[in-house]
Order: C-alpha cells, then structure tokens, then sequence
C-alpha cells in the first residue's frame, strides 16, 4: 500500500512538473508498480487490451475523417458567416458550435478546426482573438459531456460500471446533464465571461487556405489566366489524346483540369481529371480548365470549336475550381541549388515526377506572364497537386521551400465531395450501433474506423498519424494505477474516508466532495488519467454507502472535464494559450466562476436525473 502510494504522488507530480510527456510519466508508473511486484504481468498489461482503449483510439480516426472530408471546416466556416460583425452573437455562436462540434468529433479536431477561423472573424468584427478563444477551449470540454464518445470520462465511466456487471450509460444519456451545462455556459459567456476575458495584445493571423489563396490569386494573377470551355460536337478534339495536339508548345496553352459530362459505357460519369496527362482522352461535351494568355486562349477556342463557359474569377469560383480535400494549393520557393533551376517548363504543365502542377509564378515579387519559364533562383511558384504530393515535395527535392503546412491546410478546406457523404453516413452507422446497443461500443468505433480507412476517407498512413497515441498509450497505461489502487485496498480506503466523512451528511454532499476532487485532480492531470484514478473510488464509495452508482459517475465524467483553471489541464486549453495570448492566471479568472456554476448545477440536478 505504501509503495502504491509513493508511486501515485510521484506520477502526479510528473504531470503537474511537466517535464516529461504525459505517456512517458504514466508508462514509468505501470513498469514501477510492476518491478516492485504489486502487479503480475497480466494486470500490468491489462490497460492495452481494454475496450475503452480501444474504443478511443478507434473514435480519433472518426474525428480525423470527418475534418479530412469538410465537415469541421465547413462548420467552422458556417458559425463564423451566420454571426456576421456582431461580437455577442459571435460569441454564442462559436461557444455552441464548439460544443456541439466536440460531441462527435475529438475536443483537439475541434479547436483546431475553429481556432483559425474564430481569430479572423475577431478581427473582421473589430474585437481581439483573446475574447473569444478561452470560450471555444471551454466550450469544446463542455460539449464532449453531450453523448457518450464525447470525451474519454464518459466512456471510462460507463465501462467501469459495465465491468462491474451494472449497465452502462445509453449513447444520449450524458446530454441529460451535458445540455443544462452547456447552456449554463453559453449564458455565462455571453453576460459574465466576456467581460472577464483579457484584452490581450494579438498575434499575427494563423495560416489558412481562404487567406492564402486570396494572396496567391492577387500576387501571382492566377484568375486572370483561367478559363473553362466546353467541347462541342464538331469539335476535332473529340476521341483523341491530348498528346496528340501538344498544346503547350503548339498553342501556349495548358489544360489543368478536365471534367466528363457523358457518361461512359457503364452509364457512370466520371469524376474531375484533376491531373491530365499525355494519355488523357476527351471526348464530346467534356468541360477544359485551361490555362494561358487571352490572345493565345482566343485562338485555342476558335481553333478547336470550343464553347467557352462563364467562369467567374471570384476567390470562391477558383477555389471550389482548384482545390478539394484531396488536391491543394501552396507556394514553392525555389533555392540555388534546386534541381529545377534552368529547367525550362510551361506554365501550367502537370510535371509528373515532382505529382505538381504550375500554377502561376513570381519573380523579384511580380507575376511572371510568359508561358514558357526558364527557372531561376528566387523563383516562386503557386503550385498544384495532392495535399500528399504537397507535402513530399520537399523531402522529394531537398532544395526547396513549401510555404506554410499542407496537412494542416488540407483540413480548412470546406468543400464537400462524395467522401464527406460517406464520413458523415459513418458517424451516423456508429450513432445507430451505440444508441441500440447492437454490437458493443469497442466493436462499433472499430467497424466505422475501418469503414473510413477502406473506402479512402481517411488514408490508412494518415489514420494512425490522426490518432493522439499519447492520450492513448496514457490512458491505457493508467488503467494499471486504477487496478493497485483496488488491490492493494488504498480505493477503499480513500472511499471509505469519504463515505464515513460525507456520506453521513447525505449522498449528495458525497458526490459533491468526490466531484471537488476529481476537478482538482483535472486541473493539472490530463481528464482521462483522473477519470481512471477517480472512478473506482465513486464506484466504492457508492456501493458501501448502498446507493446507485450512476450519479458519482456521471459526478466523474462532468468533473474530470472541467480543466478550467489553467492552461495545462487540457491540450484544448494549451492550444488556444499562444493565439490568445493568455496568462495563467486568465484561466484562473474566467475559469473559476464557470466552475462553481458546474459545481451547483450537477449537485442539484444530477441526484433528480439519476437518483440516488
């Protein structure tokens, strides 16, 4: 028991030291209860077989395919338009599409979706990043106590009671309490929390893909060499290659995308050819995105009998023109030492090798409008390609710079295609599975995983790079923290001094003191790490007092996500810290209030939903 107990205080003080990472901190406290023998192996290892393990690591890929394919920056972008100026009503918004956002997708997925966007409708509102970030940061916690894989608490707590032979909590059921809160919230923040908020000095405005592209278009006059025609039926294009008409030298023109309006001879039309390529056949009615001078373009419609289609060169026309969550945009910088410096290439010409296409170029910071360019040092290129081929160019080719990231800038694309469709008919399969108990919740989060992964929403290298291994690997590792506290008779113990101390004075009074502790804990211990110390201790001091267990679970879940204290309870608190540029003790002022008012409301309402 001694021995347990060292090795609990050291690993909290770990966590709150912070110097090493969480995962790392909670793999040393399994591995030291195992060498001083209070764990056999099994036990030991027992974390990394759990289902609620399992479970999480599976919902991260969930969360991962719904912001690959739109849905998060989508719903980012929504929240930002449908608020407008109005700094109030933008405040209520972002508050209650964080929540509801966090729900279904991760707390991380979710912030990290808003984040850039909250802090350009900040400015665009005349208000500063710092009023409005803590509320989303909070908000994302507050909303993943809306459904049961909202955040890892829910689950933790309902597989305790399941593996104690008590059923579990429904799909829906925390949003009986999870509602109430976050209402509470939204109210605090819009009359009280707002004028707690610092104003604080901001930072410069993070990338995003809008921003970006806006710039690229004015500075490299992408829009004013992009045209779309349609291939007539007298047109001699008809039935051939494009190889066979060489266009680039022939013409001076490029063609960057092509899209078949027929369908073929299985009745299916096939979707945009993003990257055409010598062998790429057209055909009758298919629509040419081209790229070259306008004398050179006049010539090229009249040559081949093309039927030019309007193609308005709004930022928004372009954008749902180049870019989708599979093909992006970004700006290479060319070094001395690059492989492509003399190479002379046409504008617009997809260069298989590099998986890019040039878009538009730049040199001493003017647009270069020749078709043919020789390239020189200093050159910059808008480039188009595969957010992966994006993202490879630089290892590809060692001696040039790619501007900003891809990856993150894939996921601020807002545009839906088919497999955003299929990511959110996923989520809802998974709601289905859960809500009716049809396969248990481990099995179900694994099944829509593998869905997502097999039918390309999320690639399977990108499934395991979405998935928070440090969360995971802490979670599992805590497990055995949970399973000495049991054995060695410390969870009773602790249970029974709270039972004895409190649960005299009423059930109430016990769920309110152990809800006290775990919030304390959560301050500064990552919310799932609590939820394992904390849950067989209410499950113990429930059954020794001959009560139902379900309120000090439900008391659990809502208090481990409570982290509003400091910026290092939560990796979402952390997140919004730099853009906000907050102080430790801002989470201190406007956390605290939120807190009490957490405190009151499940003490008073959690005993009338879940009787004790």
């Amino acid at each position: 028991m001694l021995a347990v107990l060292i090795i609990l205080v050291l690993t909290i003080a770990l966590f709150i030291w912070g110097k090493f990472p969480p995962d790392v901190v909670a793999l040393i406290s399994m591995l030291t209860l195992f060498l001083v023998g209070v764990l056999d192996l099994n036990e030991t290892l027992s974390g990394f077989s759990n289902p609620t393990v399992i479970m999480i690591a599976a919902l991260f890929i969930i969360g991962e395919g719904l912001s690959r394919t739109g849905w998060t920056a989508l719903a980012g972008q929504k929240f930002v338009s449908w608020a407008g100026n109005s700094i109030p009503k933008l405040l209520v918004i972002i508050t209650l599409g964080s929540s509801l956002l966090s729900g279904f997708v991760s707390n991380t997925g979710t912030v990290a979706a808003l984040l850039p966007v909250t802090v350009s409708a900040a400015w665009n509102a005349g208000t500063l990043p710092s009023k409005l970030l803590m509320p989303i940061a909070f908000g994302s916690n507050t909303g993943g106590l809306l459904t049961l894989t909202g955040t890892p608490p829910n689950i933790i707590a309902s597989n305790t009671l399941v593996d104690n032979g008590m059923a579990g909590f429904s799909f829906f059921e925390f949003g009986l309490i999870g509602l109430p809160l976050l209402i509470i919230g939204i109210v605090y923040f819009r009359y009280v929390g707002y004028r707690l908020l610092p104003k604080n000095a901001s930072k410069d405005r993070p990338l995003n893909i809008d921003t970006e592209m806006s710039k690229w278009i004015k500075d490299y006059s992408i829009g004013d060499h992009v045209y779309r025609f349609r291939i007539r039926s007298m047109s001699p294009l008809i039935n051939t290659k494009l190889s066979d008409w060489n266009f680039e030298e022939n013409d001076k023109v490029s063609v960057v995308r092509l899209r078949r309006r027929h369908p073929n001879r299985f009745k299916r039309v096939a979707p945009f050819v993003e990257f055409p390529t010598p062998d790429t056949e057209m055909r009758y009615h298919d629509i040419l995105t081209v790229k070259g001078k306008t004398a050179n373009i006049d010539q090229f419609m009249v040559k081949f009998k093309l039927g030019m289609i309007p193609f308005p060169h709004t930022n928004g026309e372009l954008k749902e023109e180049l870019i989708n969550q599979e093909v992006g945009l970004s700006q290479m910088i060319i070094t001395p030492n690059s492989a492509f410096v003399g190479r002379t290439i046409p504008m617009g010409k997809y260069l298989e090798q590099a998986g890019i296409q040039l878009l538009g170029a730049s040199r001493n910071n003017a647009p270069i409008s020749d078709t043919l360019i020789t390239v020189k040092p200093g050159d910059a290129f808008v480039i188009r390609g595969s957010w992966e081929a994006i993202e490879g160019l630089q290892s590809a080719y060692k001696h040039v710079v790619i501007s900003g990231s891809p990856e993150a800038m894939s996921k601020n694309v807002d545009t839906l295609t088919p497999k955003s469709y299929v990511a959110l008919g996923t989520l809802i399969l998974m709601i289905v599975l859960l809500v009716f108990n049809i396969v248990p919740g481990a099995i179900a989060a694994l099944s829509c995983s593998g869905i997502l992964m097999l039918t390309g929403c999320v690639p399977v290298a990108k499934a395991y790079k979405g998935i928070s291994w440090t969360s995971v690997i802490m979670i599992a590792a805590m497990i055995p923290m949970g399973v000495a506290l049991q054995k060695t008779g410390i969870a009773n113990m602790v249970a029974m001094g709270l039972v004895e101390y409190l649960g005299t004075i009423h059930p109430a009074v016990l769920m309110g003191g152990i809800f006290l502790l775990t919030a304390a804990f959560s301050q500064t211990i990552n919310n799932s790490a609590t939820a394992v110390l904390m849950a067989p201790i209410a499950l113990i001091a429930a059954t020794s007092l001959g009560v139902s267990p379900k309120p000090f679970m439900i008391a659990v879940a809502i208090s481990a996500s409570t982290a509003f204290l400091t910026p290092v309870g939560t990796t979402t608190n952390a997140m919004v810290m730099a853009a906000g540029n907050y102080k430790f003790l801002d989470y201190v002022k406007v956390g605290a209030p939120l807190l009490l008012l957490f405190f009151i409301t499940s003490v008073l309402l959690v005993p009338l939903i879940w009787p004790f």
